[in-house]
């Protein structure tokens, strides 16, 4: 696995952690469709939450929210679209979220959740 790769997976883990130990069900990971893949689909309560996570390792290329602009959300919108069409799940409502982490080399990675960012 290459090393960009490991940090996302870490992140998305340390994601999935948080999102669980917060009391939220995780229903999905990774899932692929037409448009791309959603890195975490969860339940909160009876809204269905699509989640984007950014990973950064440093600060050279910005916060990791930044990496997230409106061609990537709309991506994701398409994504949340195809993902209820293949699942018999009817949510009482659909939003976007990202949460951005940002790993430590001396101690535990840093989470930043936002919530609705679409």
């Amino acid at each position: 696995m290459r090393a960009k790769d490991a940090v996302g997976q870490y992140g998305e883990n340390v994601a999935a952690s948080y999102l669980a130990a917060a009391g939220w069900e995780v229903v999905d990971r990774n899932w692929r469709g037409a448009s791309g893949e959603i890195d975490i689909v969860a339940l909160q309560g009876t809204e269905l939450v699509v989640v984007e996570v950014k990973t950064r390792s440093g600060d050279g290329y910005g916060h990791p929210a930044e990496a997230v602009g409106h061609a990537k959300l709309s991506r994701l919108r398409r994504l949340a679209a195809q993902w209820l069409d293949a699942h018999d799940l009817h949510p009482t409502g659909v939003r976007i979220d990202v949460i951005a982490v940002r790993t430590s080399r001396t101690g535990a990675a840093t989470l930043e959740h936002l919530c609705g960012v679409l």
